[in-house]
């Protein structure tokens, strides 16, 4: 029995003092946890605050790099608008650059007249008319030289067009290896065969006169008057004054020009049947007429003795023209 109420001694005695504790330590927990919990709401809360001022900080970044695009490309608009201006209007001595032509101003005039002259003496020699001798003298001394000057600029921006996106490729492997943009231009100096060796090269040479890049790039255009030194000079503007990944745009800028070439060749392709037929048709009638002056020249000899003959030779070669005018807009694409 003693035994007993001692047990239920110890037990009551262990269930008091616990209570007791409870009791005393009760408060101390309830507080720490109301702590801990209070914590937490702070710690939510400066995270939030943190998120919410990098997203605040990251939509101001990107609306002021936004700006910074459209004022990019309004000054880019401008300078095209004036780069325009430069090339709708080409001078004399601009054209003979553009050409690839080591002459002057002068020196090409002198030609002209040297060829003029050279002209009117053979018409001289064969006992042509005056005014036939005038006319052919005049053709030769002024279109000749043009035409040879403009067939001299289109070949040489044949040529850049066609190798200029070896240029950028080579560009773009440069900066992924870390390299200055302005050793990669060197290096298309260096490197690149004509004409784009020499556009280079004064890009170059301009940026080492204290020339910026995008001015520097921006001449390239001027000199050779193509899209694709356009497009180039697009993205180096851009890239100068928003900055951005350089390689991955000029990359793209490769890409793009290499399809442009691609189509180019596939419609020349496609349009020289057309021009096979043109070129046919445009040379069958005087064909003709020479084969029969050879043959029966007394059957033929009524178009150019006789008046009605030779009012009907000036309108069938009037006619003439005209067709093979049209045949050539029809054929002709631009890119």
């Amino acid at each position: 029995m003693a035994t007993g109420a001692l047990i239920l001694f110890v037990l009551l005695s262990t269930i008091a003092a616990g209570g007791i504790a409870f009791a005393v330590l009760q408060p101390t927990l309830a507080r720490e946890k109301k702590i801990e919990q209070r914590r937490s709401v702070v710690a939510r809360s400066e995270t939030d605050r943190l998120a919410h001022k990098a997203s605040r900080d990251r939509l101001q970044e990107q609306v002021k790099r936004r700006k910074t695009i459209q004022s990019s490309l309004k000054d880019l608009e401008t300078r095209q608008r004036e780069r325009d201006k430069h090339v709708s209007k080409v001078p004399l001595k601009r054209r003979l650059e553009q050409a690839g032509w080591s002459i002057g101003v002068p020196q090409f005039w002198m030609m002209g007249a040297g060829l003029g002259f050279v002209a009117a003496l053979v018409c001289l020699v064969l006992g042509t008319g005056l005014l036939i001798t005038v006319g052919v003298a005049l053709i030769a001394g002024l279109g000749l030289p043009r035409f040879l000057l403009a067939r001299a600029r289109k070949k040489r921006f044949a040529a850049f067009t066609q190798e200029f996106p070896n240029a950028i490729d080579l560009i773009v492997r440069g900066v992924k290896s870390g390299l200055p943009l302005n050793d990669t231009l060197k290096m298309v100096a260096a490197e690149i065969s004509e004409p784009v060796r020499s556009e280079f090269r004064r890009i170059v040479e301009s940026q080492q006169m204290g020339m910026s890049i995008g001015d520097a790039v921006e001449r390239l255009y001027r000199n050779i008057p193509t899209s694709e030194a356009n497009f180039f000079a697009i993205v180096i503007g851009i890239q100068a004054q928003a900055g951005g990944n350089l390689s991955e745009a000029l990359g793209n800028l490769s890409k793009v020009l290499r399809e442009r070439k691609k189509m180019r060749d596939k419609i020349q392709a496609v349009s020289m049947e057309a021009k096979a037929s043109a070129a046919i048709i445009g040379a069958l009638p005087v064909v003709v007429f020479i084969l029969v002056t050879l043959t029966n020249p007394e059957y033929i000899s009524l178009l150019y003795t006789n008046v009605y003959g030779k009012i009907l030779m000036a309108a069938s070669g009037v006619w003439m023209l005209i067709g093979v005018f049209v045949m050539r807009k029809m054929i002709n694409f631009d890119f």
